[in-house]
């Protein structure tokens, strides 16, 4: 087994659980094998969309392995990656999704995530969480949204299970159910956001961690009186009530090996080592950064059946709830490491600067 990140040059490395560090020595070089299918970039810095991929014929081409190994350096370079019209089951994502962060390098003790408030015995497996209005409507439904508290859109931007000692690396979502206009899925960059930091700023932000905090995932249980999933959520280091974890504010994709800010307005309650005053000051700039630079997004209008595929180690997205019809698609989530820091990594324009 190729030996961990963490334990080559364990002097750089802050952050981190030794149970659950990546098994990639080194960044993933991509091959090529992605060339030959159509595809362009949406922005210059986050977004790909391919527009003759099947996640399905994938699964069953004697080129699986490289070709979804390319698809792991793709999607953490870029972001996120967009595949128009796909013909593929929740099972065949599921099996797509376990295959994608195993070939990434994910520790041996990750697997898909089940999220809390997924209902037992639920028709399409633990591992499949249904994003639904109609859920939604009725007070259920696992995604953020515009709450009595706040009319502004942007509190909806967020990074999947944060809270988890060991979170998502990747994430994939086909919508099957489109209102006829609206639902647009926003995404951003954290290798730009890190990137727009000044560099005192961010040796400073590179010595912080962050409280993430999924507790009012309890009132929600309560509310819709089903049992908090407290068995092993996807890794032995996701178990129990405890929805809280410390991470790195700023973490290394081992993928690409590049830096990314990681606090997000979902989850990120503080930020730890200095008052909640500053704590509360930090955060609002970093959320900002996010908010506030459009050329650091890209945003996606779904057609039926289309899928995206992002990495939340670097990314942030938030839908759009400006419609009344029923929208709904099922999503996975696989677990990657527990995030770290390696100081000796680069930001993503420094790295591309150099190549």
């Amino acid at each position: 087994m190729p030996v961990p990140v963490e334990t080559a040059t364990p002097s750089t490395i802050r952050g981190g659980h030794e149970q659950s560090r990546p098994r990639i020595p080194k960044p993933l070089e991509y091959s090529g094998s992605l060339d030959s299918y159509p595809h362009s970039d949406l922005t210059p810095v986050i977004g790909t969309e391919y527009s003759e991929i099947q996640v399905a014929e994938i699964l069953k081409s004697e080129q699986r392995d490289r070709l979804i190994t390319d698809l792991a350096v793709t999607i953490s370079k870029r972001g996120v990656l967009f595949l128009r019209n796909q013909d593929v089951t929740p099972q065949q994502m599921k099996e797509f999704g376990e295959r994608l962060t195993v070939l990434a390098g994910c520790p041996e003790s990750s697997g898909l995530h089940v999220h809390p408030l997924t209902e037992e015995g639920s028709e399409l497996g633990d591992q499949i969480s249904v994003i639904s209005s109609e859920k939604q409507k009725k007070g259920g439904g696992l995604t953020h949204q515009l709450s009595d508290t706040s009319r502004f859109a942007s509190v909806g931007w967020h990074t999947d299970i944060s809270f988890e000692h060991v979170p998502s690396d990747y994430a994939m979502l086909k919508i099957h159910t489109l209102p006829a206009t609206g639902g647009d899925t926003l995404w951003a960059s954290g290798y730009e956001i890190y990137d727009r930091l000044s560099p005192d700023m961010a040796a400073f932000l590179e010595t912080l961690t962050a409280t993430h905090d999924a507790t009012f995932f309890h009132d929600e249980a309560r509310r819709l009186g089903n049992p908090l999933r407290k068995g092993i959520r996807g890794s032995p280091l996701n178990s129990g009530e405890d929805l809280t974890a410390v991470h790195p504010v700023i973490r290394t994709n081992p993928v690409s090996g590049w830096k990314s800010v990681y606090v997000n307005k979902g989850f990120t309650k503080r930020i730890n080592g200095v008052t909640k005053d500053e704590s509360d000051m930090l955060l609002n700039y970093l959320f900002n950064l996010v908010t506030q630079n459009h050329d650091a997004q890209v945003r996606f209008r779904w057609s039926k059946n289309d899928m995206a595929i992002w990495d939340n180690r670097s990314t942030w997205h938030c839908a759009t709830y400006d419609y009344a019809e029923a929208r709904a698609g099922d999503r996975v989530c696989s677990l990657g490491e527990a995030p770290y820091l390696d100081l000796q990594s680069k930001s993503r324009k420094q790295a591309l600067g150099e190549a």
